[in-house]
């Protein structure tokens, strides 16, 4: 705390009171609430959002060892609203962002076989699994939930190798791929709505292909949001292009790797929460494609 009070003083910042939330400190201080933060050298993003006019975070006053920023009270607005805010905010990150990087026919080619691989992996692992199972004289509740519905897993896996066959021909002949920043972390409880939009926890940022930001947003709130909505909303912002799009249904559509390391109740809602997040994908896919067949 030492540390902290000495960086506060160097502006002209005296703290009248502590509170730990999470990772971060709240602190009152002679200039309002601020947030205290270790600093996890993301320098360079914050100067970047700079310098692209990008200012939809909170107010930086300190930035050492620790992160000072100003502490903005989130106001009370409907979670549909807010969410779209967020992706109107998103789009705007990623076109203001925007610049190119060179890719060779080796690096693509790396992203392509590893993709490949990891289906091949999955339909292995789950097969070995299932082989397990069948042995079984008595299925847990968890193992008869997911032998009830690995055919559907098996069928995502199928469908996913189309869309690693598919990424790799729109790509193939590309020497520049889009980037830009994205915030990597994606969720509401990232937002916060008051006088403006702001995006707060920095931590993982970093300059990479936009379409990993929406997969970080489908995978936290895929269960409470109408995905294809939010989709077309920040498209007609941020149009992406064939090979983004792709590889955002490549994301959505591999399954996870199910470990049975839990208690039965959580594995039941682990197996669960997994399915219906592959069925959702599917169905945000179809609906999609017929989206874009009608207009």
């Amino acid at each position: 705390m030492k540390e902290i009070s000495e960086l506060l003083k160097r502006g002209d910042i005296r703290a009248l009171g502590y509170k730990k939330e999470g990772n971060v400190i709240i602190a009152d201080t002679n200039v309002g609430k601020v947030v205290i933060k270790k600093n996890k050298n993301k320098d360079y993003i914050y100067n970047y959002l700079s310098n692209r006019n990008f200012n939809y975070y909170p107010e930086i006053l300190e930035n050492q060892n620790y992160i000072v920023s100003k502490y903005i009270e989130d106001i009370d607005i409907p979670k549909e609203q807010k969410m779209m805010d967020l992706i109107d905010l998103v789009s705007l990150l990623h076109s203001k962002t925007t610049h190119y990087k060179e890719i060779s026919e080796d690096e693509y080619k790396k992203i392509y076989e590893d993709l490949a691989n990891n289906y091949e992996y999955l339909y292995e692992y789950y097969n070995d699994i299932i082989s397990l199972i069948d042995e079984k004289v008595f299925m847990s509740p968890s193992e008869y939930l997911l032998a009830r519905n690995i055919s559907f897993i098996f069928k995502s896996i199928e469908i996913g190798k189309g869309y690693v066959e598919n990424w790799l021909t729109s790509i193939t002949g590309l020497n520049k791929m889009r980037v830009s920043v994205v915030h990597n972390n994606l969720n509401l409880s990232h937002f916060i709505r008051n006088d403006k939009a702001y995006l707060i926890s920095w931590d993982k940022s970093k300059i990479d292909i936009p379409i990993f930001d929406l997969y970080n947003l489908y995978n936290s709130h895929f269960s409470d949001l109408d995905f294809l909505e939010l989709l077309k909303r920040y498209e007609s912002v941020y149009p992406l292009k064939k090979y983004e799009l792709e590889l955002l249904f490549i994301l959505i559509t591999m399954p996870d790797k199910i470990e049975f390391n839990d208690t039965e109740y959580n594995m039941c809602k682990k197996i669960s929460n997994e399915i219906d997040r592959l069925y959702k994908s599917n169905e945000l896919i179809e609906e999609y494609k017929k989206s874009i067949i009608k207009n």
